[in-house]
């Protein structure tokens, strides 16, 4: 821990305030780029400024789709199940990347299926068999959209973590989530779709044909119609723990599209979320990129990442983390260090 790493009352700060912190630092104004925008971000949101008090944490949220039904996945749908039992089992990329930044994973079934394991290490928020085939009807009532959003809240509320990080798993929730983020934005599926677990040009093909139909049956919606009429469990709840994580003044690492969808919808029903969130990577899921340009959402890497999980929320953290290092950085007068000519 740096010497001059003081406690400082950041809750009374704000933005222009920590920048200009920032700026009688050791090093000329500016010069660290995003970095310093991400510290007084991060700041402002928690009122901390020091990265010991940082601590983080993921959760990844699992259901099934029953969309899955018109073929639009390269895996069949009971990999659903089989992978939250090897999240549980620890042996998934987001365990391997969690293990090696020393951060806890949360499971949380929202509504898988087929599942292959209970007990105390899954979260119970389930709501179903998984949701119903948005291409013949809505994917779940009003109601059942209406608790995703509400139960999610609750759990963003009640993490311990300053820093969380959200995944997902669930068989074909890129259509779910392109559909959704569809609805929100009005943004094309021809423009938002993509290979989502490696289709090839014939099932891209099927896919959009499939979602161009889902997303005909109904036409402009309210968000929480949108999450009923299209959406997933998962993403629903991941929406809600978005709202809640925010309202407690928690720094939210959106992951990659389907997290970036379940964003979209966050801010759609409450706007003051936004300040909340670091968009982590630009996914190679086609449609991430248009979706964050609409949300005019900055995100912090590209490693041509698309698998989920949060494991792209995960690498961020270690960059937010540094970030907020600088509020521990000598000042020029602290170091003796002479200021830019002219200066005072």
């Amino acid at each position: 821990m740096s010497e001059y790493n003081i406690e400082l009352d950041t809750r009374t700060m704000n933005a222009q305030n920590l920048q200009q912190l920032l700026d009688q630092k050791t090093k000329p104004i500016g010069s660290l780029g995003r970095l310093e925008e991400l510290a007084v971000r991060v700041a402002s949101v928690t009122g901390e400024s020091s990265a010991e008090k940082f601590t983080a944490s993921l959760t990844i949220f699992a259901a099934d789709h029953g969309i899955a039904e018109e073929g639009v996945s390269a895996f069949p749908q009971e990999v659903t199940g089989q992978m939250v039992a090897n999240f549980l089992a620890n042996g998934a990329a987001a365990n391997a990347i969690a293990g090696e930044l020393g951060i806890p994973v949360s499971v949380v079934d929202c509504g898988v299926k087929s599942l292959l394991v209970n007990g105390t290490d899954l979260i119970d928020m389930r709501l179903g068999a998984g949701a119903s085939n948005s291409a013949q009807g809505p994917a779940m009532t009003q109601e059942v959209a209406a608790k995703a959003i509400s139960q999610g809240q609750s759990y963003g509320q009640s993490l311990a973590s300053t820093i969380v990080c959200f995944g997902e798993m669930g068989i074909a929730n890129t259509s779910s989530a392109t559909l959704l983020a569809h609805k929100l934005s009005g943004i094309s599926i021809a423009d938002l779709i993509g290979r989502g677990t490696g289709i090839d040009d014939a099932g891209l093909n099927h896919k959009k044909s499939i979602l161009e139909r889902a997303a005909a049956r109904t036409g402009q919606l309210v968000p929480i119609d949108a999450l009923a009429e299209v959406g997933g469990f998962e993403i629903g709840t991941m929406a809600g723990a978005i709202i809640g994580a925010a309202a407690s003044k928690k720094v939210v690492v959106v992951d990659g599209f389907i997290a970036t969808a379940a964003s979209a919808l966050a801010r759609a029903l409450a706007a003051e979320c936004e300040a909340s969130m670091v968009y982590a990577h630009r996914s190679a899921e086609q449609g991430h990129a248009t979706l964050l340009e609409w949300l005019q959402a900055k995100p912090l890497l590209d490693l041509e990442m698309r698998l989920g999980e949060g494991t792209g929320a995960l690498l961020a953290v270690p960059i937010i983390r540094a970030s907020v290092s600088l509020f521990g950085m000598a000042s020029f007068a602290d170091a003796g260090v002479s200021g830019r000519s002219g200066d005072e």
